[in-house]
């Protein structure tokens, strides 16, 4: 998966900035290559890929928002 060619903005609006879109495709082809690495090892070392794909996706949903108040 090639990372989204749209970035919403906290306004709705997609994000513009060059730098901004650079970094953030940067980041998702790191992230994702994270991801299939940890999920490869751990379906070749016997975990069940769909239960693997739960926890996956509740790191995600685990994460916390820098906008949080702290």
């Amino acid at each position: 998966m090639s990372a989204p060619t749209v970035w919403p903005g906290a306004d709705g609006k997609p994000l513009s900035c060059r730098e901004k879109l650079k970094v953030l495709a940067e980041n998702h082809a790191e992230v994702r290559q994270a991801l299939q690495d940890a999920f490869e090892d751990a379906v070749l070392m016997g975990v069940d890929e769909a239960a693997m794909r739960e926890m996956l996706r509740g790191l995600v949903d685990g994460l916390e928002s820098p906008r949080k108040p702290g």
